[in-house]
């Protein structure tokens, strides 16, 4: 599996660290709605948890002169293995999921569902092609699951505070998978 993911030296040491961490085989997108399924011929090849903070700017809404919102900006999150060791970093935009190795995955946000209440949704997004050569080697899809917190902050946004920034902090894992 790792010479065909082009899994480095460095990045299987990685991988040894989270050993302690649940199998990825073990992963399961049975109780996630259908929209951020991952499509069959793809399996887990990491499971990370973002920790980290979303940005929001009031802005004006697109076609809708006069009516104000929280428009997302970008995240700026670290990535841990289920053991706890940073094994990465994810920000954006673009939405990029780098890990301490170099290699880094952008992609395409494909779907959202509803999480519970208060915290930002579930997501799937379909990666790119990685650049460099390591963890990220081979990604096909992300997502999203199991989010705390992230939401637009309840504070009011109009023409006074319009171009106000505001930074949530949220959680999140991320897992990522390549083709079987």
């Amino acid at each position: 599996m790792y010479a065909r993911l082009g899994l480095t030296v460095v990045t299987l040491a990685m991988l040894s660290a989270c050993a302690n961490s649940p199998s990825s085989s073990t992963y399961s997108q049975a109780a996630l709605p259908d929209a951020v399924k991952v499509p069959a011929g793809n399996k887990v090849a990491l499971e990370a948890v973002g920790v980290g903070k979303i940005s929001y700017e009031c802005r004006e809404k697109v076609n809708a002169a006069g009516v104000f919102e929280w428009a997302f900006v970008g995240p700026d999150a670290v990535l841990n293995s289920r053991a706890g060791a940073q094994i990465g970093k994810y920000y954006g935009p673009p939405a990029t999921w780098e890990s301490k190795d170099g290699s880094k995955v952008t992609g395409k946000q494909l779907a959202v569902a509803p999480s519970t209440v208060g915290n930002i949704p579930l997501q799937l997004v379909q990666g790119n092609p990685a650049t460099g050569q390591g963890l990220m080697t081979g990604v096909t899809y992300i997502q999203r699951v199991n989010t705390q917190g992230g939401v637009a902050p309840a504070i009011v946004c109009n023409g006074d505070s319009k171009g106000k920034k505001e930074i949530v902090n949220y959680q999140a894992d991320y897992i990522f998978y390549s083709a079987q």
